[in-house]
């Protein structure tokens, strides 16, 4: 099964999210999803329900929840994260699209990717 993904609060730049669409990338915002101002676990437990993985800037905190899910037996549909300042949108583009076509939904559950992998 191909990766969906979902765009955290901190991520969902419309330039992004307009070369992903256009490149028939399977998304949705935070805002779309209207979880706006919603603490990290409820981006994760959303996404995760979604079948979703979560993409987004925020890494201590979200690799800080992926470790308390993982110690609790508690499971995640994947996370991409990112440093925000390290790339430019069609950078971002680039990897993201590079690792979805490399990896399938089943590979990214329970499983975090860092950007930075796949330069």
């Amino acid at each position: 099964m191909t990766i969906r993904l979902y765009l955290d609060e901190d991520s969902m730049r419309q330039a992004l999210v307009q070369a992903l669409r256009a490149r028939g990338v399977d998304m949705i915002t935070a805002l779309e999803a209207d979880m706006i101002e919603r603490a990290d676990e409820e981006h994760l437990d959303y996404a995760t329900a979604q079948g979703r993985v979560l993409y987004s800037f925020n890494v201590g905190d979200f690799y800080y929840l992926h470790t308390a899910f993982m110690g609790c037996g508690k499971s995640h549909a994947g996370m991409i994260l990112v440093r925000q300042q390290r790339y430019s949108v069609g950078e971002q583009m680039r990897h993201i699209l590079k690792l979805i076509t490399a990896n399938s939904a089943e590979e990214m559950r329970n499983h975090v990717e860092f950007l930075s992998t796949w330069d």
